[in-house]
């Protein structure tokens, strides 16, 4: 059984931030984001600042280097 592994994702708007944590769960992308956009407006800027904080250390996926 192969490990589950965060990456960031070449599904990407900004980072791949939210691409990378849709894929670990399966879910849609879409929904991440919304998900983002929500905290950042609802808990003032936390999502922002989560946001950020997961684009400096989730790691590039290995040999997606473009």
């Amino acid at each position: 059984m192969s490990e589950k592994r965060l990456y960031k994702s070449r599904n990407k708007m900004l980072c791949g931030v939210c691409g990378g944590v849709a894929e670990y769960f399966s879910v849609d992308p879409t929904l991440i984001r919304l998900a983002v956009v929500f905290l950042s407006v609802a808990g003032v800027g936390s999502g922002l600042l989560a946001y950020i904080i997961a684009a400096i250390i989730i790691p590039e996926k290995p040999g997606d280097m473009d």
